[in-house]
């Protein structure tokens, strides 16, 4: 049977994906959300959420001088055990939700042994590793991602400086592992095509070798649709 009859893709809110993101996705953080995706199975039970949201980067937001929307796939994760092609299916049917014309981008974590197999199966642009990157970390609190640090200075007319009189010497930086970056556009074949005319990065072959799974055994509390 085919992956229709055991599995649906609907719109969630975004507070749906928290205990999902918090908790089983490696990353431990919640990242900015404007559109969130849920799989389901027959029996109304979410299996696996995807999350949509603005890039961080502000040079990456406007590679494409406003002309076109980009967004970042920036968390994508399902339970374990699941049938072979359930993750190709809930990518695929999601791209199909989003609005459009829309430059997609995602990452494959190399400190993760990740090389976006799922990309690669679902025919993203890959473009080669991120560029070198330091982010901040406070010595003693290493287990505290660099976004979560510079949260603690939102709002702040120097964020950096308010971070170093807090923690003097122990603010620290550390090189940032670089990631597979992956490309996919949407739109009409004039607009995918202008979109592909204007990308910035060279196109190379798909990176290979074998991914390290991590501990996604945590089973969110409430796995059930919310009607």
């Amino acid at each position: 049977m085919s992956i229709l009859n055991h599995y649906y893709v609907e719109s969630i809110k975004s507070k749906e994906t928290y205990d999902w993101l918090l908790n089983k996705h490696y990353a431990k953080r919640i990242p900015p959300i404007t559109y969130a995706f849920g799989i389901f199975d027959r029996t109304n039970c979410l299996q696996g959420v995807m999350t949509f949201g603005t890039p961080v980067s502000s040079t990456l937001r406007n590679l494409w001088h406003n002309q076109f929307k980009l967004m970042e796939l920036n968390r994508l994760v399902i339970n374990e055990g699941l049938e072979k092609n359930v993750l190709s299916f809930f990518l695929s049917t999601s791209l199909k939700r989003l609005p459009n014309p829309l430059v997609l981008v995602s990452y494959a974590d190399s400190s993760q042994n990740h090389h976006g197999y799922i990309y690669q199966a679902t025919n993203w642009i890959y473009t080669g590793l991120s560029i070198p990157f330091k982010d901040y970390y406070v010595k003693g609190m290493e287990h505290l991602h660099n976004g979560t640090i510079m949260d603690m200075s939102r709002g702040k007319e120097n964020r950096v400086q308010w971070l170093r009189d807090k923690f003097g010497d122990n603010l620290i930086m550390i090189e940032r592992a670089r990631k597979h970056r992956y490309f996919y556009f949407l739109g009409n074949r004039k607009e995918v095509k202008k979109i592909n005319e204007m990308l910035p990065y060279k196109k190379e072959p798909y990176p290979k070798g074998d991914n390290k799974r991590y501990d996604s055994s945590y089973v969110p509390t409430n796995q059930e649709k919310l009607f």
